[in-house]
């Protein structure tokens, strides 16, 4: 797991990434919570979901947001991050050119930002969203969601209730050729203290589904 730093539009970024080796592995960028709120790429479940991807096949990155750990920048309400997060895909592609597939992952800030990059990286096949934020943010931006995927969400979170993200779900179901899985996790909070392995269970059997 070898620490990479590549540049980023506001100075270096700090990431762990594993790579693949074969010629047409697919990849996964990992996407962490709220730096203002103590998230990083050393997040519990952001480290499991890399070990689920690279033991899958893939080749996969984390990477700490501007201003966390060794990246460079300040924190800038999304609108930075998200020019991270592309940078880091940039960086991945360089060395998979061709990668026969390009998922996204993220845990809570870190799916608001995944969610923003699939509008942005028409490559991009699916995305594993935890806890996504949609009581607190505008996913309006999803129109239309260009790839399929799933939202995983505890049915006891206090940060962000689950109907608001059963009813982004309901939302994005009505489009045209998209498919997304909804899956509320009982007795999870926002954090999955308990339930990591079943984020984990829940994310290879829709990879499986995928055939991904």
């Amino acid at each position: 797991m070898p620490e990479v730093i590549f540049n980023g539009p506001e100075g270096r970024l700090e990431g762990r990434y594993h790579h693949n080796g074969a010629d047409d592995s697919p990849i996964a960028l990992i996407l962490h919570p709220n730096p203002q709120q103590g998230g990083t790429m050393n997040n519990k479940l952001c480290f499991n979901m890399f070990n689920m991807f690279k033991d899958r096949g893939y080749s996969v990155m984390r990477f700490n947001f501007r201003g966390v750990g060794r990246s460079q920048g300040v924190f800038d309400q999304g609108i930075g991050e998200l020019s991270d997060a592309a940078s880091a895909l940039d960086w991945m592609q360089t060395y998979n050119a061709n990668a026969r597939a390009t998922w996204v992952a993220g845990y809570s800030f870190g799916s608001w930002i995944g969610m923003q990059l699939l509008m942005r990286r028409p490559e991009i096949d699916g995305f594993i969203s935890v806890a996504a934020p949609a009581s607190e943010h505008d996913f309006t931006f999803l129109a239309p969601c260009p790839s399929s995927g799933i939202l995983i969400h505890g049915t006891q979170d206090t940060n962000i209730p689950v109907a608001s993200v059963n009813k982004l779900a309901d939302k994005l179901n009505a489009q045209k050729g998209i498919e997304v899985d909804m899956c509320a996790i009982d007795g999870a909070d926002h954090y999955f203290a308990k339930q990591q392995d079943e984020v984990i269970k829940h994310s290879i059997a829709y990879l499986d589904k995928r055939g991904a």
